[in-house]
């Protein structure tokens, strides 16, 4: 039987510090929902805008898969493994944090603002080397999803540890189309950047995300233009 559960754009958790401004689908920093601990191995879905100039200090992580997708702006990074990289929108960033990692962000422009998700899952190995990548998503085709990440290292976008595929999508108000689960036993996470979309008979509008399981595919229709990240993620019993 298929299941949903639905959380709407202003039911997320919220954080100011001035500089940063972020909203928290799930429990993070000083947002604490039982209800909103994650959806399967999706820990983390952060939506951040960081101030010109501004960002992370250094800070380590440890056993999380973390993924970033700026949406404006740059957004530069630097780790303890030596890398030193600007992801721009139209890009993803993934890190094994494995062992252990130390990293820093921060917003390469004084004069804007950058946008990006924060996304962690867990990992289905621990104790990995850590390992950094990025790639230019290629999107350019529109009314259809683009694979951008899987658990295979060969496949299209960057990989992980974990049995998950995300997939993106620009879509034209009145087109459709389907999206079939790579695991059955893999719920998806579907959140929307922009615009209006209808998942399974669900209206979704900017910045809302549904957590549907217990299906073998996805129908999609936008009713507006939208853009849409789908995240489909082992449920973890």
């Amino acid at each position: 039987m298929e299941n949903k559960i639905i959380h709407r754009a202003d039911s997320r958790g919220n954080a100011d510090l001035g500089w940063l401004k972020s909203k928290h689908t799930f429990s993070f920093a000083n947002y604490y929902n039982p209800d909103r601990m994650n959806f399967g191995a999706l820990r983390v879905l952060n939506d951040d805008t960081v101030s010109g100039g501004r960002g992370f200090g250094d800070h380590p992580h440890d056993n999380m898969e973390i993924i970033s997708i700026p949406l404006e702006g740059d957004l530069v990074h630097k780790d303890s493994m030596g890398n030193e990289a600007v992801i721009k929108a139209g890009e993803i960033q993934v890190m094994s944090a494995g062992t252990g990692i130390y990293h820093s962000e921060y917003n390469k422009n004084q004069g804007e603002s950058v946008k990006f998700l924060q996304i962690w899952l867990y990992p289905n190995q621990r104790n990995v080397k850590p390992r950094y990548d990025q790639i230019k998503i290629n999107t350019t085709e529109r009314n259809k999803f683009h694979q951008i990440l899987s658990p295979n290292a060969d496949d299209a976008g960057v990989w992980i540890y974990q049995n998950a595929w995300f997939h993106i999508g620009t879509f034209d108000g009145g087109s459709s189309t389907s999206y079939q689960l790579k695991d059955k036993n893999n719920g998806v996470y579907a959140f929307v950047l922009t615009g209006e979309v209808n998942i399974n008979g669900e209206n979704l509008g900017e910045r809302d995300g549904m957590g549907i399981w217990n299906v073998e595919s996805l129908d999609v229709k936008a009713t507006k233009d939208a853009r849409v990240l789908l995240m489909e993620v082992p449920m973890l019993g």
